[in-house]
């Protein structure tokens, strides 16, 4: 009997699901700590990933043929090793735009209103009405990235009055997004916007994209919101432009080295936000999981394939 292998947790409802999706197959359902080793071995399928998968499902004599994975990133898989082996991989594009988007208004709402100063004030019992208040509206916002995320930032910022401008691979036109520039044109979009959100993913092209000249390049003042991958900023020129006053602020929810470092300065800056990469959590997240692997596992069945996400292992995601 072909086996798959369901890891981090699922609902005895979501684990029926899948079970009514796929009833000739053997499935074990598990957290990772949970399993026999040998069990990696004999999964042609598995939802989600782990240490022991990389050791065991990558060997001569394992049987698997596709990765679903949790994340919409997929850049810490083994690309080589997966595709040598003939193996397939889809990542979780699609389930995270919502608190994804949220989080970057979380954010952005933060610094015109002046929370992080007000919280401190309440921690101390202050009443004080100092500081610099102002909108989102009539702002333009740039968004890095216009992919399933950057498409509900657009949706969300046009909803707040910003004009939103953004930056994809393709050029192809997007729902929200008055203009839409290739990455070669970075610096025109950084020039013209209040606010630049990251979300772009991990690759060999974006990997140190944001480093002084970028940070430069942008108006003074503007915010700064990384939602996409750490290493595609480099940090100390982020640094440097926050003390120096070139940016207004950062809010961060990724970083090159996770977790953040104690003795890190963007700790004690008081123009940053930091999250510990938790932006796109939810209490939906395993529901819309589910649904996606079960699109997904319909169309293996169907087809010998998985419909949705295939990560292009040249292009890296």
């Amino acid at each position: 009997m072909r086996k798959m292998i369901c890891l981090h947790g699922l609902t005895p409802e979501q684990e029926e699901r899948i079970r009514a999706a796929a009833p000739d197959w053997n499935i074990v359902f598990g957290r990772p700590n949970e399993l026999d080793r040998s069990v990696y071995r004999e999964a042609e399928i598995i939802l989600g990933w782990c240490g022991t998968a990389a050791e065991e499902c990558l060997r001569q004599d394992s049987k698997l043929r596709w990765v679903q994975l949790w994340s919409s990133g997929a850049d810490y898989m083994p690309f080589a090793a997966l595709r040598d082996k003939g193996v397939t991989l889809t990542d979780a594009g699609g389930v995270h735009p919502i608190p994804m988007a949220e989080t970057v208004f979380a954010m952005l709402l933060a610094f015109t209103r002046g929370l992080p100063q007000a919280i401190r004030n309440q921690q101390r019992r202050s009443w004080s009405k100092e500081g610099h208040f102002t909108e989102l509206a009539g702002k333009t916002i740039g968004i890095i990235g216009v992919g399933h995320i950057g498409s509900e930032i657009a949706r969300l910022a046009q909803a707040f009055g910003m004009r939103v401008i953004g930056v994809r691979r393709s050029k192809q036109p997007a729902p929200y997004v008055e203009a839409i520039y290739s990455l070669a044109e970075l610096d025109k979009v950084l020039a013209e916007s209040d606010v630049v959100v990251n979300v772009l993913p991990k690759t060999d092209r974006t990997n140190r994209l944001f480093d002084a000249g970028r940070f430069a390049a942008m108006k003074s003042g503007a915010l700064f919101i990384n939602a996409g991958r750490g290493t595609t900023v480099e940090t100390d020129a982020l640094v440097r432009s926050l003390r120096e006053g070139r940016l207004g602020g950062a809010g961060l929810d990724v970083f090159d080295i996770e977790p953040l470092p104690e003795e890190h300065p963007l700790w004690s800056m008081d123009n940053v936000i930091i999250t510990p990469h938790i932006g796109g959590n939810t209490d939906q997240l395993k529901e819309r999981v589910t649904a996606l692997f079960i699109e997904n596992l319909q169309a293996y069945f169907a087809l010998g394939k998985p419909a949705r996400n295939v990560v292009n292992y040249d292009e890296q995601y």
